[in-house]
Formats: structure tokens, C-alpha cells, sequence
């Protein structure tokens, strides 16, 4: 996962010309929009510097003797600019929409992409990646791009059209005058690339700490009860004034550059116009011909300007589609096999054989692990923390995969069964509940409309949730604030019993579910689990022997081994470390 992880946070370089072509994928689905933008610009760039020459026909005739001034021909010529103004316009506004709109797609499906992507990764991958980090890439990276395809690509193309256009206009009044200001275009090109090179690198700088603020915020503003308790503030504020310090330092380092090139573009631009002004009575041009020069100097200069804003647009989006493709090369670490099978239903029955497991290298957290758990049986799992009672658990659902071995379920391997069928068969209650933000009807259904109001009460009623959702102001509809913190720990246990019964698993899980709850819930919870040992096989994990005594099956592990295995007076026969365990929390 070392090289993984590294590219996950963007050190990974991936050539101009690969991710240009990248980029491009997305833009195929929208190429006939994008062709129609594409016309509608050399039209409204042609009519833009069609206009100048408007002028300097209108200066031409205004600056004639007296008797010869045509009114008609100048109020024609008024006209025709008002004219060819409202046209342009009116092209600026179709394409602006068009483009807009395609590129409003191509995001929604490279951010879609990028949120399912970040979706299938396992559990493993999600420990090395911070959320904050994350949250970047799908929010603000994908905002980066939005502006590259909607609006950046098309002006940075509209301003390179226009100064070739302009050259060329230029070049046909005055090819004299032309080729002296060509010194200033070589300038302002070299200026240009050196500008370019120089805030790609602090940009680059910028993303990534941007980022590693967020990552930042995000862990320590979960994590603010803790900082509290242990009265961390002052530090914690220490290590934020230092990242906010090298974030603010590259901001700085972006306006210097800015502060820097603009004036400096600026200042040719003034001497350009006075070259103009000068050269053009020297080289004995017409009025109407220096005013056309001084207009299309200042739309030559303009656009210039604005590429260079456009480069750095650029140069942000390349930046931010980099870390996006770092994200997306991640390869899951789970995923399904080419010939995985859908399986509508489990009868039950879970086998391990001759399981080998480490999170890391050879550091063995299961070691040559088999039993066999029949169906709707309640097996149980005990032993020392580290045991590895919580992985087994966390293997039947394929959070992980196994270096040796099978898991079977029903005789087939789990490798062998599509992921989302196998997870949509398996209910899990784990010890730390995780509510979201909504109603408790919506964390109990998860958003699935299929399941009736009364399918919902039934259930609750069969768990005992129903006994403090009745008493609630708004019952099922009562408010669940960000991570349920408005309940008590036993009240979003419940809440999860609820949420996974209602789902009709075949298969059910609880990996501490009844921990950190008072006695008074724990009996309603000891109440539910007795109802929901008939709907499938049960596997739990728990410390306290109470919980699991009345279970089919307890298998005892030690080090990542079975050491026990049989019911629980059959393990108390044979004064094993079951044993040992028992008297330890039942003679104090």
C-alpha cells in the first residue's frame, strides 16, 4: 500500500500530455456541444475585430473637409457598429449557455465518478486516508475543474484567437509598425512562460496544503471533546497557526508573482501605445489608421492579460485533475472477481478453512483459523483484545481479504460471490453507532422508500425501540442531529437494531454491540437479541460472558488461534481458558 498511499496524496507525476488525454475522455460525451461553442467563438472573435475597423472607417469620414462629410455614410457606419455589437453579444450569450451546460456535465459525472470510486475502496485503504483529504478532492478539485471546462478553456482560446487576429489586422495597416511591436510580443511571451513555470510550482504547494489544512480541521474538529478533556487547545492551535502559516505564505508567494507580472505587462502596454502614437506619424499614417492601431493594440493587450490569468487557472485545474487521477489509480483492494455470482439468498451455514490473515506483511493476526458455523446457529466469539475475534467478523463481509485459506458461506467461496450481494445478505450491529443526519425514520430505513410505515413499527416494536421512540415529540420523524449525539448510546443501538432488521439480512453480526450501554437498555437489547436469534445465523463478539452465554456455539481464540470450541457448559467442563475467563468476571 506504500505506493498507493503516495499517490493518493498527489506525489505521484503523471505527464501533461497522459492527463490532457484523461481530461479528454470526458469531454468525448459532450464533443458536439463543445464544436458548436467552439464556431460560435471564431464568429464572435472575427466580429470583434471586425469592429475596430468600424471606427476607423467612422474617424476616416468625420476627419474629411467639411463639404465632402457624408451624414448618411456616418450615421450608416453608426449603425452598422450598434449592429454588429448586439450580434456579438448575442453569440457571447448562446455559447456562454451551451458551454456552460456541457460543462456542468462533464463535472457531474467526474465527480460521480470520483465519490464511487471512493466508495468501493476497503476498509484498509480508508484507514491511510484522511477524510479532510478526501472531501478536497471530490469538492474542490472538481470545482477547479468545473471552471477549466465552463469557463477557462474558452476565454484562454477566444484571447489566443483574437491576438492572431489582431497580428495579422495589424500587420495588413502597417507591417513597419508590426514588426516593432513584435519586439514587445517575444517580451511578453518569454515573460509569460517564466511567469507560467513559477506558479505551477507554488500552486502545486498550495493544493497540498490546503488539503493537509482541511485534513487538519476535519480529525480535530471530531476530535474536539478529547483536545478538551486533556486541555490540548494551546497546542492544537499551535499546529494550526503553523500549517495556516505555510498556506498564507504560498498565497503570499502567488500575489508577489501577480503583483509582479500584471504591472509589468501594463507597462509595456504603455510604451507599446507610445510607440504607436510616435512611429505611426513617423512612418506618416493616416489618423483613422493610428486609431486602429491604438484599438487593436489595446485588444491584443487585453487578452494577453487575461491568459495569463487563464494560465493560472489552468495551471490550478492540472494541479487539482493530478491529485484527482492520483485518487482514481488507487485500486481497490476488494473487488469483485470476473465470474462472481449474485446469491438472492444464504441459508446460513460459514466456514472458515485453514484461514490465514495479516493487515501488514507476515504480522499473522489469524493463524491457520477453521470452525464451521451451521445454519441459524449463535456462535460467539471471546478472548483476550487482539485475539482477533473483530477481524474474523470483518473478513466474512470482505472488508479484507485473506492471504491463506476459504471462507464459505453456503459451500462457496466468498471470493467467488459479488460483493454488494454478499453485504446485502449480512447485517452488522457494531459497537460504535454511526447515525446521519435526518429523521430516525431515514436512519432506520436508509432512504429506501420500498419499506411501509407499518414494516417500519413492526420492526421497531420487535426490537424495543419503540419503547423510547413513542415518547418522543415527533416519534419516528424526531430529528437525529450529526452523529445522532442528540441520543443516548443505548437509544442509537437500538436504533441499529432496528436499521438492520428491517433489512431482513440472513446473516447478522454484532461486534460489541452491548459495550457502552446501561443495564436498563442492555435488558431491552438482551429482549431484541433473543427475538432475532430465529431470523439467521448469528455471529457476536462480546466481553461480557452474560451476553453470550445461551449461544450455540462459543469458539475461544488466543493470538489469532482457536485454542476452545463447544457451548458454553461444555467449554466450563473443560476448565480451559474459557474458563479462566468466566471466573475472572463472574468471582470478583
Amino acid at each position: 500500500m506504500a505506493n498507493d498511499k503516495d499517490k493518493l496524496f498527489g506525489d505521484a507525476k503523471i505527464p501533461i500530455g497522459k492527463m490532457i488525454k484523461r481530461l479528454l475522455g470526458y469531454v468525448k460525451p459532450e464533443i458536439f456541444s463543445i464544436i458548436f461553442s467552439l464556431l460560435l467563438i471564431v464568429i464572435n472573435v472575427i466580429v470583434d475585430i471586425i469592429l475596430p475597423l468600424v471606427i476607423s472607417s467612422f474617424v476616416e469620414n468625420i476627419t474629411q473637409p467639411l463639404g465632402t462629410i457624408s451624414l448618411s455614410l456616418i450615421i450608416g457606419t453608426a449603425i452598422t457598429y450598434l449592429v454588429l455589437g448586439i450580434v456579438n453579444q448575442g453569440i457571447l450569450f448562446l455559447q456562454s449557455m451551451t458551454l456552460q451546460k456541457a460543462g456542468q456535465r462533464i463535472i457531474y459525472s467526474l465527480r460521480m465518478e470520483v465519490y464511487e470510486h471512493i466508495q468501493n475502496m476497503s476498509i484498509n485503504q480508508f484507514n491511510i486516508m484522511p477524510v479532510g483529504s478526501l472531501v478536497t478532492r471530490v469538492v474542490n478539485y472538481t470545482n477547479s475543474l468545473s471552471d477549466l471546462f465552463t469557463n477557462t478553456l474558452v476565454n484562454l482560446l477566444r484571447n489566443i484567437l483574437t491576438i492572431i487576429g489582431v497580428l495579422t489586422i495589424m500587420i495588413i495597416l502597417s507591417p513597419k509598425l508590426s514588426a516593432v511591436l513584435c519586439i514587445f510580443v517575444v517580451i511578453i511571451f518569454v515573460a509569460s512562460l517564466i511567469f507560467s513555470k513559477v506558479v505551477h510550482k507554488i500552486f502545486k504547494k498550495e493544493r497540498a496544503y490546503i488539503s493537509d489544512l482541511n485534513t487538519f480541521l476535519n480529525e480535530n474538529l471530531s476530535g474536539m471533546k478529547i483536545i478538551q478533556i486533556f486541555n490540548q487547545e494551546i497546542k492544537k492551535e499551535n499546529e494550526f497557526l503553523e500549517k495556516n502559516n505555510r498556506l498564507i505564505k504560498a498565497k503570499y508567494q502567488i500575489t508577489i508573482a501577480f503583483g509582479i507580472y500584471r504591472p509589468f505587462i501594463s507597462l509595456l502596454y504603455i510604451f507599446a501605445i507610445a510607440v504607436v502614437f510616435s512611429l505611426g506619424v513617423e512612418f506618416k499614417l493616416a489618423i483613422a489608421e493610428i486609431v486602429a492601431f491604438y484599438y487593436y493594440l489595446s485588444k491584443f493587450f487585453n487578452p494577453v492579460q487575461n491568459i495569463s490569468d487563464q494560465l493560472n487557472h489552468v495551471t490550478r485545474a492540472l494541479t487539482a485533475s493530478e491529485r484527482l487521477f492520483n485518487l482514481l489509480d488507487v485500486k481497490p483492494e476488494v473487488k469483485d472477481s470476473e465470474d462472481a455470482i449474485e446469491i438472492d439468498k444464504f441459508e446460513g451455514k460459514i466456514e472458515f478453512k485453514n484461514v490465514w490473515f495479516a493487515y501488514t506483511d507476515e504480522n499473522w493476526i489469524l493463524k491457520d483459523v477453521s470452525f464451521v458455523i451451521n445454519p441459524k446457529e449463535t456462535c460467539a466469539f471471546v478472548g483476550a483484545t487482539g485475539a482477533g475475534k473483530t477481524t474474523i467478523l470483518s473478513l466474512i463481509v470482505r472488508n479484507f481479504e485473506i492471504q491463506k485459506g476459504q471462507i464459505l458461506i453456503d459451500d462457496i467461496d466468498i471470493r467467488n460471490i459479488k460483493i454488494q450481494s454478499l453485504r446485502k445478505s449480512i447485517g452488522q450491529m457494531l459497537q460504535d453507532v454511526f447515525l446521519f443526519s435526518g429523521s430516525i425514520r431515514s436512519n432506520i430505513t436508509l432512504n429506501d422508500e420500498s419499506f411501509s410505515e407499518e414494516e417500519i413499527i413492526k420492526t421497531c416494536d420487535y426490537i424495543n425501540a419503540s419503547s423510547f421512540i413513542n415518547k418522543l415529540p415527533n416519534g419516528l420523524d424526531e430529528e437525529v442531529i450529526e452523529k445522532g449525539e442528540n441520543f443516548s448510546v443505548g437509544q442509537r443501538q437500538l436504533l441499529s437494531f432496528a436499521r438492520t432488521v428491517l433489512h431482513k439480512p440472513q446473516i447478522l453480526i454484532l461486534d460489541e454491540a452491548t459495550a457502552n450501554i446501561d443495564t436498563e437498555t442492555e435488558v431491552l437489547i438482551q429482549e431484541s437479541l433473543a427475538k432475532i436469534k430465529n431470523i439467521g445465523t448469528m455471529l457476536i463478539v462480546a466481553h461480557r460472558l452474560s451476553t453470550i452465554q445461551h449461544s450455540d456455539k462459543i469458539i475461544v481464540l488466543h493470538k489469532g488461534e482457536v485454542v476452545e470450541s463447544g457451548s458454553h457448559q461444555q467449554l466450563l467442563k473443560m476448565k480451559g481458558r474459557y474458563y479462566k475467563l468466566y471466573k475472572l468476571q463472574f468471582e470478583k
